[in-house]
């Protein structure tokens, strides 16, 4: 029993390395493609630019959020806004805004959240930011990223088309000062920003990212606004599907990148960070789909392998397997962020990394909690959200008379399974 599992085991980590192969292939040749293409031009023949408001939800300081908002307040584009936003005047991140709008009044606005209509702490502000915003595309912009110069001119351009309903942007990231933040900038190029690319390439799918995604404010309220995923935790995930399911638009992710900011995170900060996000991530697919996914971190299945039967042939397959994806993760790290420098614990940092990664994957098999940024929640199929502590059994509604919160997580429920 242990021998066939041990080389079951040791058969997946060797199988792995195909995909991971076929992934760097993938990577490697759009950017080989992109830096020999001209970027493409616009049609608008010198009309007047689509406006674009950017909407940035704020909550607590992220690394150099200083300097991520400043990225924001000097694009060029002609005709845009960012609308920062927070829960309220006691968010750390309060004061941070209000010196940015100090600083660039002709670009920046700051707004409180109005109310608390959801339990997905981000979507409540986006319905407060988007009500306010002025343009009629419509950015989401995490508050720790940046991006080149030509970010809004790539999506004004790509909106052109009437067909597009909604634009992405592939991840990838810079500014690691610790390990943890490493392993995160890592996972988000190698594994994030790795899989949108070859998911466009290998299938012509565009998986949709909420780092950075911006929709026209039209689709946006044929989809029922972000009021509609107020109570949905993956809300790029199911904005993204309705977009294609619900409305016959396109998904696209865009040519330019957008740059995940971490610096400073601990190793058990990327620990938790990926432990909710595995939860989320299994939520949202099926369960077949979240086990296969396990392949493209082959590692932790060759030292399982191993530790059950130890072998010089089994000894082998780790070696070959590790090397494998240190190669896969370092040549799209570098890749990806042309011009940064490579740590020098990068190797042992990937290898750390897939460990706790295979940790994390393995309690979102079984966990539903999360705790996003101190708000405790519970997550259902479709990454639908529960309140942390369920209702009283006096307080319960009969069949006869169901809660509004009940009759959304089924309306959610069917848009989702249609």
């Amino acid at each position: 029993m242990i021998h066939a599992l041990s080389h079951t085991l040791l058969a997946l980590a060797a199988f792995g390395v195909i995909p991971l192969a076929a992934q760097l292939f993938f990577v490697l040749r759009r950017q080989w493609t992109l830096s020999r293409a001209p970027a493409p031009v616009s049609n608008r023949n010198g009309g007047s630019p689509l406006g674009i408001s950017i909407l940035k939800p704020l909550c607590g300081v992220d690394d150099d959020l200083e300097a991520n908002l400043a990225c924001f307040a000097t694009l060029g584009y002609p005709a845009y806004e960012v609308v920062l936003g927070v829960k309220d005047t006691r968010d750390p991140a309060y004061e941070v805004a209000r010196a940015a709008v100090t600083r660039w009044p002709g670009v920046m606005r700051l707004e409180l959240q109005q109310g608390e209509p959801g339990l997905n702490p981000k979507v409540n502000q986006l319905i407060t930011l988007s009500g306010a915003a002025r343009y009629d595309i419509l950015l989401i912009s995490d508050s720790n990223t940046r991006v080149g110069p030509d970010y809004l001119e790539e999506i004004a351009r790509t909106f052109e088309d009437p067909k597009v309903g909604c634009i992405s942007h592939p991840v990838s990231s810079i500014g690691e000062q610790t390990l943890g933040s490493l392993m995160d900038n890592l996972y988000q190029s190698t594994t994030t920003g790795a899989g949108q690319i070859a998911a466009k390439q290998a299938a012509n799918q565009d998986i949709v990212v909420g780092k950075s995604m911006a929709l026209r404010r039209s689709v946006l309220e044929a989809l029922g606004g972000f009021y509609s995923v107020r109570n949905v935790l993956a809300e790029d995930f199911v904005i993204g599907r309705w977009v294609s399911r619900r409305l016959g638009l396109r998904s696209v992710v865009a040519r330019a990148p957008v740059y995940n900011v971490s610096q400073k995170k601990s190793v058990t900060a990327f620990f938790k960070r990926y432990v909710r996000w595995c939860i989320i991530h299994h939520t949202c697919i099926p369960t077949p789909v979240y086990l296969a996914q396990s392949l493209l971190n082959p590692l932790p299945y060759a030292l399982l392998g191993t530790l059950l039967e130890p072998s010089l042939r089994a000894l082998g397959v780790v070696g070959g397997v590790a090397l494998a994806k240190v190669v896969h993760d370092v040549a799209i790290f570098r890749a990806l962020r042309p011009g940064q420098a490579t740590p020098a614990i990068t190797v042992p940092a990937v290898l750390l990394k897939d460990v706790l990664l295979f940790v994390a994957w393995g309690n979102g098999l079984f966990a539903r909690s999360v705790d996003w940024r101190g708000n405790k929640l519970r997550v259902m199929d479709g990454s639908r959200l529960l309140p942390p502590t369920p209702a009283p059994v006096e307080s319960l509604p009969t069949p006869q008379a169901k809660s509004q919160a009940e009759a959304d997580a089924e309306r959610t429920e069917e848009l989702l399974a249609g």
